[in-house]
């Protein structure tokens, strides 16, 4: 590259820079500048729509109700996908939506809820909003011009009832009812198959959007009747977004500091792409209107933990090409191209787990997967091609001389495969500790794990305190009350906007303890017991949202063990993979057992971050195995040894370095974190370390043991083979 096109390059990099830099500025700003200028943050974060409805069913069985609100809340999704739906009481639901304001518009567009029915022309009912899998506005193509329509999926089942209808009632009219009420008259044109049909015939795009909010919001099982709607505050408030921002501000500049410290002009060129990737993701985020929440923000932690492992590998490879004596254009050259099967695969492997709780995943664990997959992408971009590219121009404008890259230094390789089993018992002995923990905590009457309201429900207090409150002062002043009345720790607060109300959620109270409640406020603040209501509530993670999130964590690792084995073309690589991530799980469910860490939303987000993080530290240090092997397809145990020790050695400083900047971004969350940040961090940080101590201690350990009961096992045969009579 010219000295004239390196300096070009570095202009169109430094101007991206400073664009993106002003423009998530006004994203990030509190008020934003202009219309609309801010990241939709979810209900922990920002508050949002509360509505509440009554069940119109008396005769409601357990099975209808939770069918109801599963389905609620995958129609609620549509807004944000970290709204959440709960039972209250015995016969309500209440919807929560983040990052909306406008109650009335909200309950306008979602309709009531309420009985759906498609009759045929002898006023039977054929079928019911249950059998409707999807309804959407849309518009087709006839003679050339585009007509608006609704198109309607039915499920499974109900495809094979839907075309024998519509071949029985040819040219005959079906109508479709909505709590008695006729809402469209489609006529059969033709036999209709496959499930899939649209009805015509409509005025306006938003005709047919009305219609199919009717439609979509008409398939619950049971019909509802909304009571209530307010604005409620944020449960974590304004302080735990500055928090965030403070800590990736502050460990963004360490590790920027670090990289150029360790890598000179590697790590400039590192710095150039990691203020890029930074910026650029608060804008893919806010482009793509996706809601940020606490298991959001984990998603961006891992993100920016990739994108710094992607240079980190590059850099390192960098500096063992200048040890061998290439100059540094070559070896710029050759440690990407070295450097990129290990960051392809880490990367997509990564991914797959992203893709996977995209899709099958919900609420926080959806909002977790798009934050995670926009960080993957970007980290790839970023380090193949803007720091590539810094890099190359950093060396064509006059940085050539090998001092100011740094050639590696030669390693005294480290045994660790003979103490393999010493590793394994350590393990062992961590995790029995959980399990040891749980069954603790069980006879002791307290639960395996500390659960939140989010997974067991609890009592919902709401108190009109006569006036206004800051979210800070109600924290520091209010909730150590009431933690010292209940003897509990964990208080979710909301405030309802333009009101002096607010609602605390605690764990289920009996009534002793709803009178020390009441007593805190009537002795403190003076408030009349008339001003205190109570009402229980169900858990905002339902057994299905539950199960969701372990069939996707299920799948990705089943995908991403068949992607291993394909990649690397040996079972044992994927297996041990696998297992060093399982180990990484059980580690931190450790933690949560002995530490008693509160089990919420949070606790699923930590559990996915390790999925990503540990997987990819441990994949860097298998593809260096599997470049060792390259040139010797046949060794002895020997050879085995030698060349796992120096692939784990020779990765060795590439997973301390990244593993200590991600540590760090998580560390300053939890010193400069509220409470729930630090439920949050905590775990996390133990998570890393875990990752770490797997990728170096038992994933190549495990492979090696593989590798050599595979090889005893060969020559067992091939023993028994040679001993049999010709």
């Amino acid at each position: 590259m010219k000295k004239g096109k390196g300096v070009a390059i570095l202009c169109v990099v430094l101007t991206c820079i400073l664009v993106l830099g002003y423009y998530a500025s006004i994203i990030l700003s509190p008020s934003g500048r202009g219309e609309n200028q801010n990241i939709i943050l979810g209900l922990d974060l920002a508050g949002g729509v509360s509505i509440t409805y009554e069940i119109m069913d008396k005769d409601a069985t357990a099975e209808e109700i939770s069918d109801t609100i599963y389905k609620l809340q995958k129609r609620v999704e549509g807004y944000s996908t970290e709204a959440t739906v709960a039972k209250e009481g015995s016969d309500r639901i209440t919807v929560a939506i983040p990052g909306v304001t406008e109650a009335n518009d909200i309950l306008e567009d979602l309709g009531t809820p309420g009985s759906l029915e498609f009759k045929d022309p002898d006023g039977n009912v054929v079928l019911t909003g249950d059998d409707v899998a999807e309804a959407q506005a849309g518009s087709i193509s006839d003679s050339g011009m585009n007509k608006v329509v609704v198109n309607l999926t039915f499920t499974d089942e109900a495809a094979e009832t839907f075309a024998e209808l519509t071949e029985k009632h040819l040219g005959q009219i079906i109508s479709i009812e909505y709590d008695g009420e006729v809402i469209s008259t489609p006529s059969v044109k033709s036999k209709i198959t496959g499930g899939q049909a649209y009805i015509e015939g409509l005025d306006s795009f938003q005709e047919a959007e009305t219609l199919a909010s009717q439609i979509r919001i008409g398939s619950l099982s049971l019909e509802l009747e909304e009571l209530t709607s307010q604005v409620v505050g944020a449960s974590l408030g304004e302080e735990a977004i500055s928090t965030a921002l403070t800590a990736a501000a502050i460990g963004l500049a360490l590790i920027i500091v670090f990289l150029i410290a360790f890598y000179w002009i590697a790590g400039i060129a590192t710095t150039l792409g990691l203020l890029i990737y930074s910026t650029a993701v608060v804008a893919v985020i806010y482009l793509f209107e996706i809601t940020l929440t606490l298991p959001g923000i984990a998603g961006i932690i891992l993100g920016i933990g990739m994108a710094v492992d992607a240079n980190v590998v590059i850099n390192a490879r960098i500096k063992e090409e200048l040890a061998l004596g290439k100059s540094t254009g070559s070896a710029i050259k050759s440690g990407y191209q070295k450097a990129l099967s290990a960051i392809i695969d880490g990367n997509v492997t990564t991914l797959i787990a992203a893709a996977v709780l995209a899709v099958k995943g919900s609420g926080t664990v959806k909002g977790f997967a798009y934050t995670l997959a926009i960080g993957i992408v970007l980290s790839m971009f970023t380090a193949l091609v803007v720091t590539r590219y810094s890099m190359y121009a950093i060396h064509a404008i006059g940085f050539k001389d090998v001092k100011y890259y740094g050639a590696a230094k030669e390693r005294r390789v480290i045994d660790f495969i003979s103490k393999r089993r010493v590793f394994f018992i350590i393990s062992i002995a961590v995790i029995a500790a959980g399990f040891i923990a749980e069954g603790v905590n069980s006879a002791g009457g307290r639960g395996a794990f500390n659960y939140s309201l989010e997974f067991v429900g609890g009592t919902s207090t709401t108190v009109d305190l006569g006036k206004n409150y800051e979210l800070e002062q109600i924290d520091s002043e209010m909730v150590p009350l009431i933690n010292e009345a209940l003897g509990s720790s964990e208080v979710q607060v909301q405030k309802i906007a333009d009101s002096t109300q607010v609602i605390f959620k605690t764990r289920s109270l009996e009534l002793s303890e709803r009178e020390a409640f009441a007593d805190v406020f009537i002795e403190n603040y003076s408030i009349e017991e008339s001003a205190i209501s109570y009402q229980n509530v169900s858990e905002t993670i339902s057994k299905e949202m539950t199960s969701d999130a372990i069939w996707a964590v299920v799948i990705a690792v089943a995908l991403m063990l068949i992607y291993i084995w394909f990649r690397f073309s040996d079972f044992s690589f994927a297996s041990s993979a696998i297992i060093a991530l399982v180990h990484d799980i059980l580690v931190v469910i450790t933690c949560y057992a002995l530490l008693r860490i509160s089990v919420g939303s949070t606790f699923i987000a930590v559990m996915l971050t390790i999925l990503g993080y540990s997987i990819n530290d441990t994949i860097v240090t298998f593809d260096r195995i599997r470049e060792n092997m390259k040139s010797r397809p046949k060794v002895t145990q020997a050879e085995l040894t030698e060349i796992a020790n120096k692939s784990i050695t020779q990765t060795l400083s590439r997973s301390i370095n990244t593993s200590l900047t991600t540590f760090v971004m998580v560390l300053l969350l939890y010193i400069l974190g509220v409470t729930s940040i630090r439920d949050f961090a905590l775990p996390l940080m133990v998570g890393v370390i875990s990752g770490t101590y797997s990728s170096i201690c038992i994933a190549t350990e495990l492979w090696f043991e593989m590798k050599i009961r595979q090889k005893s096992s060969s020559e067992v045969k091939k023993k028994n083979k040679a001993k049999k009579p010709a």
